[in-house]
């Protein structure tokens, strides 16, 4: 089975920069798009960020110039790397894959922008 799993989350100043990691373990049948979600409790999950298999990317107007998504293939990761944060920027981060007909996530890690 497939495994995601993020890490990098935490506390930063607006303005700041945070570097997000998508670490996929387990059975990993081939590189698949790779996107990247957040969400705030409450709220609808909102589609951040996504690279293809080819390393196309795509990112939503709102954190387009400001994030980047790269991925490791021989490391099996996918990063998104955030800058000029805002405090809107706050909320749940999530990366998905689909494989095998089937969409996987992670359990997310928070990023908090705030003073």
């Amino acid at each position: 089975q497939l495994q995601l799993v993020e890490s990098g989350g935490g506390l930063v100043q607006p303005g700041g920069s945070l570097r997000l990691s998508c670490a996929a373990s387990g059975i990993i049948l081939s590189i698949r798009t790779t996107n990247w979600y957040r969400q705030v409790p409450g709220k609808q999950r909102e589609w951040v960020a996504a690279i293809s298999s080819g390393g196309s990317t795509n990112y939503a107007d709102s954190v387009k110039g400001r994030f980047s998504i790269s991925r490791d293939n021989a490391k099996n990761m996918v990063l998104l790397q955030m800058n000029s944060l805002k405090p809107d920027d706050t909320a749940v981060y999530y990366c998905n894959t689909r494989q095998n007909n089937m969409d996987y996530w992670g359990k997310g890690t928070l990023v908090t922008v705030s003073s």
